[in-house]
């Protein structure tokens, strides 16, 4: 069985467990990675989107109830995602699912990889951990992250609607 506790080397890029002590640089890299849907969502869907990677409270709270799971390059992040266990329901996730947020990766590091390695480190510690479904939601803006999970075992749920102005889905795989 994989231990996707320990930490791997990927070429120049260090794949670990994130933790707390990495608040600032997780708040940082969403900012960033997230940045490009400035070009595509309205004024004010965007607004409220900035507003959400900037809230410490928000991320604070998604820190605490998952899993992080980050990738390095000079000592910097560069890559993140969040494995939330079952047991945290919402109005998209029902109680006994895991579900996958923030998967995201710097703009100068994308094309590589890092997105399905940190996706696929999530799974296989969902697995490890007894999870029967792992989910996610994800959005017609994002092409390559939507082929990277149906290439992971990921099949399209049903259609959630729009979220800041953008149609969603959700997409599952069963563990």
């Amino acid at each position: 069985m994989l231990q996707t506790c320990k930490t791997e080397r990927m070429a120049d890029l260090l794949f670990r467990r994130g933790s707390t002590d990495d608040f600032d640089q997780l708040k940082e890299l969403g900012i960033v990675s997230y940045s490009e849907f400035s070009k595509v969502l309205t004024p004010g869907n965007w607004q409220e989107m900035d507003n959400n990677l900037h809230s410490n409270e928000r991320l604070a709270d998604i820190i605490t109830r998952s899993k992080i799971f980050v990738c390095e390059a000079n000592d910097r992040l560069i890559g993140m995602a969040y494995l939330l266990p079952s047991g945290n329901p919402t109005n998209l996730y029902p109680a006994d699912w895991s579900y996958i947020r923030m998967v995201g990766v710097h703009p100068q590091y994308r094309g590589r990889g890092i997105g399905k390695k940190l996706t696929g480190m999530c799974i296989d510690f969902a697995k490890e951990k007894g999870e029967k479904t792992i989910a996610l939601h994800t959005s017609e803006v994002m092409d390559a992250a939507r082929h990277v999970y149906e290439s992971l075992g990921f099949t399209m749920f049903r259609d959630i609607g729009p979220i800041y102005g953008i149609r969603y889905w959700i997409y599952k795989k069963d563990l």
